[in-house]
């Protein structure tokens, strides 16, 4: 099993988290996000209760730097072990 980069596997993480809440973050914005929340809650035989609050650009960046900042631990932590395997 061939090794990897634990720090190019954390900026892949990274990014697929942080980018997928900047792409909800962006729903929010536009007034997507309500509309797709309930949908996805239909779909899954869930009523929906919650509301989506109005869009805070403070919280945005707060809500993409932290998720991408899990990623990137995550997948580091998951190239370490990746490696540690492959051994």
């Amino acid at each position: 099993m061939p090794t990897v980069n634990p720090w190019k596997v954390g900026l892949v993480f990274g990014v697929l988290l942080g980018g997928c809440h900047l792409a909800w973050a962006l729903c929010v914005a536009i007034g997507w996000a309500q509309p797709l929340l309930d949908f996805i809650l239909r779909i899954h035989f869930i009523a929906p209760v919650w509301t989506v609050t109005p869009f805070n650009v403070t919280d945005a960046i707060i809500l993409v730097t932290v998720t991408g900042g899990i990623g990137a631990v995550t997948g580091w932590l998951v190239g370490l072990l990746w490696n540690c395997a492959a051994r």
